[in-house]
């Protein structure tokens, strides 16, 4: 009883003026959000994915950095990827790009900063371990081409016995940009930076591997030193490449662009040697020579009748003995005798005229240049305007044959050896690929998608306006029918008032006396609100 009465008391705030005036306005307001939020969803943008799998670390920065560029952006659900519109994808790429973003996951020697207090010594040496390989991942990714890196150190446990001792070992794995690679240098300067930095650590104990699974680190190897390194390589490509450039260069104006091709082979000689020669010339005239030593013997001889004179050595020689002289008696002269033997030896050395020549031939040489040029026939005008198509003469390609020689550097002495041939160029057609259809292009599929969105959006707010919201704002703006003055219902009327059919005659007539005589229905109401205040 109590929920019916409740029902009635609802129903009569409906039907009163004030109620249906509330009713209207809410119903109003509802359907006025229902258009806003249709219209919305009209005009939301297409939201594609910037970025996924990336850290917490790069996350926060990746927002800072969307918010500082005024770009919206998105979560996926359960956060795994950040989402943006779809015509600024690519461009926010680029701006995070520049700013180094996502720098990755690694960590580095922060992690020594989060200890625990109570940690055991084995966990500290694998935080600091980890911290180790950390820091080595993100210098490597500092090198240009390189995107990301991988290092693993195998350290083992200090020993106080020689014999045991090990060394430490590291690996390293590198993903590098599309279509880079590199070179032996490049490879070195790894190994080296994660060997200097871990103590005893050797660069044969590192191995590189990129993310192919190729093995980098076996470059260095000396087994392969009678090969061809990629740097000779490149100075053989670049030497080809610079005599191809300088022969195009200088027919392209002769004979036109695209009429010509050519090629070069280059054999370099990439052997180091050295010679030494030491060379002994003839001797020239004696006064002019330099004297390196001189030696110069002398010995003479005499002979007399007796010897004379006082006993000894002397005395005994042949004709050297005299006797002695009395006493008080003057002695005895006699003349000398001269030399009967004399003997002279002389000894002289002059230096010897000698060259020592050392010879240090580079590594690097042209032995031998070989260069084919291929040239397309010439194109005239005959007198009827015509386009012709001739072989080149004689002289044409004598010519031709001159400068080429003058570009490539020929050298008859090296055996270099040319050939330029003059024939027709045959053209490959090219491929047309078939278009697809108007209905299958991305751009239609895409300009019918955003167009069905603004059409179905169209038609809901068009439907909610006609057919809710304008026939609310009708019956809020109806003025309260109020029965004339001085007239009394009929008896016919009076029957029939419970009934539909004369409560709509009673709508209608009342519509029709207000649109007669406005004057009268305005002091109709006057006299209305009078009597209800």
């Amino acid at each position: 009883m109590a929920a019916e009465t409740q029902t009635n008391a609802f129903n009569s705030f409906l039907q009163s003026p004030f109620g249906k005036n509330l009713a209207l306005g809410a119903g109003i307001a509802l359907v006025m959000s229902i258009m806003g939020a249709v219209w919305m969803w009209g005009q939301k943008p297409d939201y594609r994915v910037l970025l996924s799998n990336y850290s917490d670390r790069d996350g926060g920065a990746i927002i800072d950095a969307l918010q500082q560029m005024n770009i919206p952006y998105q979560y996926a659900e359960g956060g795994g990827a950040i989402l943006v519109p779809a015509e600024r994808v690519h461009d926010a790429r680029l701006k995070l790009a520049t700013q180094g973003l996502p720098k990755g996951g690694t960590v580095g020697f922060e992690l020594m900063e989060n200890q625990k207090l109570g940690v055991s010594q084995f966990l500290e040496q694998i935080n600091f371990q980890r911290a180790l390989e950390g820091e080595l991942a993100r210098s490597i990714n500092s090198i240009a081409i390189i995107q990301t890196s991988r290092v693993h150190l195998a350290i083992p446990k200090p020993t106080v016995f020689v014999r045991e001792k090990q060394l430490p070992t590291a690996s390293v794995l590198l993903n590098l940009y599309q279509g880079r690679t590199l070179d032996k240098q490049q490879v070195n300067a790894i190994m080296h930076l994660v060997s200097s930095s871990v103590p005893e650590l050797t660069t044969k104990n590192v191995t590189i591997v990129d993310q192919n699974g190729a093995l980098l680190s076996s470059l260095d190897n000396p087994a392969d030193n009678n090969q061809l390194d990629p740097n000779q390589l490149k100075y053989i490509q670049e030497l080809q490449n610079g005599i191809v450039h300088r022969i195009e260069s200088i027919l392209t104006p002769m004979v036109g662009a695209g009429n010509m091709r050519a090629e070069a082979s280059v054999d370099v000689d990439f052997s180091r040697s050295e010679q030494a020669a030491e060379t002994y010339k003839p001797n020239g005239n004696a006064e002019d020579a330099s004297k390196r030593s001189e030696q110069s013997n002398e010995s003479s001889n005499s002979d007399t009748d007796k010897a004379e004179g006082i006993p000894g050595a002397s005395s005994n020689q042949p004709g050297q003995a005299v006797a002695p002289p009395a006493p008080n008696t003057p002695a005895p002269t006699k003349a000398a005798t001269a030399p009967v033997n004399t003997q002279k030896e002389s000894t002289i050395n002059y230096e010897i005229d000698k060259t020592i020549r050392y010879d240090q031939h580079p590594m690097g040489n042209i032995k031998r240049l070989s260069v084919a040029v291929l040239v397309n026939n010439k194109t005239e005008i005959d007198e009827k305007g015509k386009s012709i198509v001739k072989p080149l003469t004689d002289a044409e390609k004598e010519q031709i044959t001159g400068l080429v020689r003058e570009a490539m550097g020929f050298s008859k002495d090296r055996g270099d050896s040319l050939n330029v041939v003059n024939t027709a160029f045959t053209l490959t057609p090219e491929e047309i690929l078939p278009e697809p259809s108007f209905w299958k292009q991305f751009a239609t599929l895409d300009m019918a998608k955003t167009g069905g969105q603004y059409l179905i959006s169209g038609l809901i707010i068009l439907y909610l306006f006609f057919a809710v919201l304008r026939p609310m704002i009708r019956r809020l703006s109806t003025p309260p029918i109020v029965p004339a003055p001085n007239t009394e219902p009929s008896d016919t009327d009076s029957k029939a008032s419970g009934t539909q059919s004369n409560q709509e005659d009673y709508l209608q007539s009342a519509k029709k006396m207000a649109t007669e005589d406005p004057q009268m229905v305005a002091n109709i109401v006057k006299n209305w609100v009078r009597e209800n205040d």
